[in-house]
């Protein structure tokens, strides 16, 4: 691949030499640069070709480093995950055309202030880190060169708070409506036909607000590092078809049918609650994407020493969404509604020692797989990630 090849912003780079000029622009102990370095607010200066030419001391803290990092771009600096997907890095992968950070950049290049959220998930001591930011950018010009001026917030918690609380509610609120609902009928209708039916719908609805407070719970446990992790013997064919039955009675399976393949029946060794969170995700939203009367697919193999679960559905995910798929906040469901997929990466391949992925394609739908060891280390002690 030619190095200055680009999915969507310009590849080119200035060369060390120009760098070191620019960065001695804003090398001057000046009181305005004394003043960027007393501001809380992460701040960098980027030239033409988005290589930072100035950090102040906020962002230079914020990342745990005292390299300035001139010469690189934002994503590069940061350590986002698809930076080096590309030769000429930061802004030329594919997935870089949905990045606030480089839309909003560019912007600035155009003459334009903009403001933009700014996802990305970064590799920090060997394990994911989602951060949500938020992105401003200024034009500057200084003299007679073309810059831009790029201040960052850091609105993680706050996005993560608000995804969690919005997704409980929204969940919890529609399951006690079903309780309460049954409930009613119940007590007003005692001698209702239906009785029996009416009971189960209760008993269904009521299991299922304890499954998605214990999921939340998870959750929240699984982004603290703090969630413990328990082996135990498991069997393949049990763990899909547990997920697949769990949801047979949802709201999101109404008119719709859930086919559990025959896979290969082996033992393993993992978590079960964690593997049930995970295989839940996937048929839920398998269900949630599929209109009525079409049919989700479940299954499992043993592919290179490893078990395989895979979940499919005949939807088609449009690339701009596939693009964004995993990042925490990202959703195509309305606000807060973004935790599904990131949650089945977060405790596939920081707690379980497995990986993530998916196809989509008109041909085949869609398909999620979760791949994991057959037998994975003993983290009782040390899964504090």
């Amino acid at each position: 691949m030619h190095p200055f090849s680009t999915c969507h912003a310009p590849a080119e780079r200035a060369d060390s030499e120009k760098i070191i000029a620019q960065a001695d622009l804003f090398a001057q102990r000046t009181l305005s640069r004394e003043l960027l370095d007393a501001v809380p607010t992460l701040l960098a200066i980027l030239n033409a070709q988005r290589q930072i030419v100035f950090n102040n001391r906020a962002l230079l803290e914020f990342l745990g480093g005292t390299d300035a990092g001139f010469g690189l771009r934002p994503g590069e600096l940061f350590g986002c995950s698809n930076a080096h997907l590309m030769p000429a890095g930061c802004g030329t992968a594919e997935a870089c055309r949905t990045c606030g950070a480089v839309n909003a950049i560019l912007s600035g290049l155009d003459g334009r202030k903009d403001s933009r959220e700014y996802r990305l998930t970064r590799q920090e001591k060997g394990h994911h880190q989602a951060l949500d930011l938020r992105v401003h950018t200024t034009p500057l010009f200084h003299e007679g060169q073309r810059f831009v001026v790029l201040t960052i917030e850091d609105i993680s918690n706050q996005k993560r708070r608000s995804a969690l609380e919005r997704i409980f509610f929204h969940d919890i609120l529609n399951l006690a409506g079903s309780v309460q609902g049954v409930s009613q009928i119940l007590v007003e209708q005692p001698d209702d036909p239906d009785f029996d039916e009416m009971l189960r719908l209760l008993d269904s609805a009521s299991s299922q607000i304890v499954d998605e407070i214990k999921a939340q719970r998870t959750l929240l446990a699984a982004e603290n590092r703090e969630l413990q992790v328990s082996l135990e013997p498991l069997n393949t064919r049990a763990m899909i078809l547990q997920a697949t039955e769990m949801y047979r009675r949802h709201p999101s399976a109404q008119g719709k049918q859930i086919l559990t393949e025959s896979g290969d029946d082996a033992w393993f060794f993992s978590d079960a609650t964690l593997i049930a969170r995970v295989l839940g995700n996937m048929v839920k939203n398998a269900l949630e994407a599929c209109r009525e009367g079409e049919t989700v697919s479940a299954g499992c193999a043993l592919v290179n020493d490893c078990i395989e679960f895979w979940v499919r559905n005949p939807a088609v995910i449009p690339r701009d969404i596939q693009l964004q798929l995993f990042q925490r906040s990202f959703t195509t469901k309305g606000p807060g509604r973004g935790l599904g997929t990131y949650s089945m990466r977060l405790l596939t391949e920081e707690y379980l020692g497995g990986s993530i992925s998916f196809t989509s394609t008109a041909e085949e739908g869609t398909t999620f797989r979760a791949t994991l060891p057959l037998r994975m280390p003993d983290l009782t002690d040390s899964n504090h990630l």
